[in-house]
């Protein structure tokens, strides 16, 4: 057995007033297969530099394997597939490579074709066969799944469900339960490691939370009992020992000795008393310190005067004067969500963005219903930059809505004082999610909203669309997603 020893592991960027990771101590069995979890900027990409060198840490990261991280740069893209993979794994054999090739349902002539000309889903295949034809290597598999169509994700899913030793960052709920034997969650305090997929530990963790909420209820009420018991003795203590210099009715004194044992005695179990109330309190600090609030998240949409919103007949996007797709025909009623489904390439971003009457050329029919308000979520996070103040501003969002959005799907105090520019992927699409719910619109269009995002605010999103049913139009490969929130379901199929 080969382990990763992390030992008293702790990192913080500089200028920055609090640690990412502090004292962070685990172990990693080689073989495992491991899904990395965790909120977006609670550190994810940063442990997997730390685990590549690519920052100075204290304590230390002591392996046998070499680590590599997915995706793999690739610095000359005009080189063929075969040249790429003949130089991250050297020592491969071409038969393995098609072996592996097979294993993703990937046909072998893809390996003879410029690296550049390869469809994203083929890039990817073409660097985690190479990745792992390499050998005497642990691999860090960032977002493999993310933009991929849900072919292609299956074909992913069950080629690393046939491989070892690698750490999986996704947010991608199926994937983690299909592949992974191992979680390991970076939560608010620490980072912990439980064996089993994300569906068990989903489940111990809602346990544990369910636990500690009422032993802390417990222990509340016990310190308040405690805190008054206490108070009372030790008044008590005090009225029993002034009364040692006062005399009864009859003029006698009082006896001092008997009556200053019971104030000793009273004030013993006073103390007594404070030691239960600090212990009590030592078990209460312990609890509820990783629970991840999952506050409810809120809409405004506004139901639209009219129905149908949308009614499309025959509908084919066309470029060069050549149709991408088989004629669609729908019709999007009020409280609809329609997902959107089909092959990367196939035309899906083009009809949201036709729907919203942007110079997209096409045949058929399309009727988009008059003065609708729309708000939309764009793939793409790309120039995004500026304060939160400003986006919202210019996107003519109420400010303290929106930021009270972003606090609920889990952004800190710093986070808010960040340009949109240094954010992570994750809470950039955060931003866009936060000012679309923010909107007050007749039908939200959202262009794949959850790539990068974290599970719990995926949770959160779900719920908020099933709680206030807006109409919405969809382009999503989250498979659990669509299932949970479409009612329609469009299918795009290639033109032939």
């Amino acid at each position: 057995m080969s382990l990763i020893n992390v030992k008293n592991l702790t990192f913080g960027y500089e200028g920055s007033l609090k640690n990412v990771f502090e004292d962070v101590s685990f172990q990693i069995d080689t073989q495992w297969k491991l899904g990395l979890i965790g909120r977006n900027g609670r550190g994810k990409t940063t442990f997997l530099k730390l685990l590549l060198g690519s920052y100075e840490y204290k304590g230390t990261i002591s392996k046998v394997v070499d680590f590599d991280y997915f995706p793999f740069e690739v610095k000359n893209k005009e080189k063929m597939a075969i040249e790429i993979v003949n130089e991250i794994a050297p020592h491969a054999e071409d038969w393995e490579t098609i072996k592996e090739l097979n294993l993703l349902h990937t046909q072998a002539d893809i390996l003879y074709r410029a690296f550049s000309s390869l469809s994203g889903g083929e890039q990817i295949k073409i660097l985690l066969v190479s990745l792992f034809l390499k050998g005497n290597n642990f691999l860090l598999i960032d977002e493999p799944t993310n933009h991929l169509d849900l072919e292609t994700r299956k074909n992913v899913m069950e080629y690393l469900k046939h491989k070892n030793g690698f750490i999986l960052v996704s947010h991608d709920r199926i994937l983690l339960d299909e592949v992974v034997d191992h979680i390991i969650s970076i939560n608010r305090t620490d980072i912990t490691i439980e064996k089993g997929n994300f569906s068990s530990w989903q489940e111990n963790k809602d346990r544990q939370e369910h636990f500690e909420t009422m032993q802390n209820e417990k222990l509340k009420k016990e310190i308040n009992r405690l805190e008054i018991a206490s108070k009372n003795t030790a008044n008590w203590s005090n009225a029993i020992e002034k009364s040692k210099y006062n005399t009864d009715n009859s003029g006698s004194s009082i006896d001092r000795g008997y009556v200053g044992h019971q104030s000793a005695k009273m004030m013993k179990k006073s103390k007594v008393m404070e030691k239960r109330i600090e212990k009590s309190m030592e078990q209460k600090a312990s609890l509820l310190n990783n629970i991840e609030k999952t506050e409810q998240l809120k809409m405004t949409p506004i139901e639209a005067q009219k129905n149908p919103l949308i009614v499309a007949d025959k509908l084919q996007i066309q470029y060069d004067n050549k149709a991408i797709f088989s004629p669609i025909s729908f019709t999007i009623q009020k409280g609809d969500r329609v997902a959107i489904t089909g092959k990367n390439g196939a035309g899906k971003s083009s009809i949201l963005k036709l729907i919203q009457k942007q110079e997209i050329p096409y045949s058929g029919e399309l009727k988009v219903g008059n003065d609708l308000k729309i708000s939309y979520v764009s793939q793409s996070t790309e120039g995004m930059k500026g304060t939160l103040k400003s986006f919202a501003k210019q996107n003519q969002v109420e400010e303290s809505i929106f930021k009270a959005m972003l606090s609920k799907m889990g952004f800190s105090a710093i986070d808010f004082e960040n340009d949109i520019s240094q954010m992570s992927e994750g809470q950039k699409k955060k931003v866009l999610i936060a000012k679309s719910i923010s909107q007050r619109a007749h039908l939200y269009v959202w262009d794949e909203p959850l790539n990068y995002i974290d599970i719990l605010t995926r949770i959160q999103i779900e719920e908020v669309i099933l709680k206030y049913q807006p109409t919405i139009i969809f382009v999503e490969h989250d498979e659990m997603f669509q299932k949970k929130i479409a009612t329609k379901v469009i299918r795009v199929s290639e033109y032939c």
